[in-house]
């Protein structure tokens, strides 16, 4: 099971999320996102633990919890959406013949 881990300390490192989240199960993953340019953290993460029951009881224990001065909000991770997102494709120039100018017309 996957779990969303949000409003993180930006400090926080991702081994500092395992041990938090260890107590509670298995984990096959800890992954805090970053911001592709800079590197920092974007301030949420995702773990993933080996069984559903760790899962639901870190849900349950950690949401609201204070983690480093900070309450975290945790749930059950979403799926992302696949396609029709708006991550800068689809550029290039887009041409309205209602706009003036524009090239000699005979």
């Amino acid at each position: 099971m996957k779990i969303y881990v949000g409003n993180l300390d930006f400090k926080v490192a991702e081994e500092e999320l395992n041990t938090l989240c260890a107590q509670y199960g298995a984990i096959d993953s800890v992954n805090i996102i970053k911001d592709r340019s800079t590197g920092e953290s974007k301030g949420f993460g995702f773990v993933t633990f080996s069984e559903s029951d760790s899962g639901d009881k870190a849900i349950s224990d950690l949401d609201g919890k204070d983690f480093q001065g900070r309450p975290l909000r945790v749930s059950e991770a979403r799926d992302k959406p696949r396609g029709g997102g708006n991550r800068g494709g689809g550029g290039g120039r887009r041409f309205n013949n209602n706009r003036g100018g524009g090239g000699n017309r005979y």
